[in-house]
């Protein structure tokens, strides 16, 4: 090192991070570099316009003379066209039960066909629906007084008829003869388990 000379200290270089220039939106940046090539960058904020003035005050307008009607809070929102979870489950309840079958997986509905309780809406013999004893279209009501289970083929057969006879209706029944080892067949697939009614009869261990 050189007497009567300082050295010379190494400029420290900026933190990118604290140097960095904020452009707002709308502004722009021009390098200072005179060799540089300029560049404008324009940032904009998109704005979008949601209403228009003229359209807010045609649907002002429009809306005006528009009523809510009075049968609307006492029709089909307190009276809806299918049965809630509730009634459902309690309808499959008071239908007849089937001996030495387990009553929360097989019943018997009111013409004697035997029902499955995993299979509802298809069209097969131990498929069912629950059925409006009084139709929907014609004043019934979505209750446990107005439901019933019944074989999903008869209930299509059905409809809205209030004329067809018991007679009629076990005539449109789909009819299959299944065994009990059937039953168990289908117990295994659906629940993974068989369960026999405490009416089952034979041997019990004490």
């Amino acid at each position: 090192m050189r007497p009567g000379k300082e050295p010379k200290r190494r400029s420290r270089q900026s933190s990118p991070l604290k140097d960095r220039t904020t452009v707002s939106s709308g502004s722009r940046f021009e390098p200072d570099s005179p060799g540089s090539r300029s560049r404008k960058s324009t940032l904009t904020t998109p704005s979008t316009t949601l209403l228009d003035g003229d359209l807010v005050t045609d649907d002002k307008a429009f809306f005006q003379d528009l009523q809510i009607s009075k049968d609307y809070y006492t029709s089909s929102n307190l009276n809806p066209r299918s049965f809630p979870y509730s009634v459902k489950q309690q309808c499959w309840e008071k239908a007849e039960k089937i001996k030495g079958r387990d009553p929360d997986r097989w019943r018997r509905d009111a013409l004697g066909n035997t029902l499955f309780r995993k299979l509802v809406g298809c069209p097969g013999c131990l498929c069912h629906d629950y059925d409006h004893i009084v139709p929907y279209s014609k004043g019934g009501e979505s209750t446990l007084e107005n439901c019933q289970v019944l074989q999903a083929t008869v209930n299509r057969s059905k409809g809205n008829r209030t004329d067809i006879s018991r007679a009629n209706l076990i005539q449109k029944s789909s009819y299959c003869r299944v065994s009990g080892r059937d039953m168990d067949l289908l117990e295994l697939s659906a629940y993974g388990n068989v369960r026999h009614g405490q009416d089952s009869g034979g041997c019990r261990i004490q």
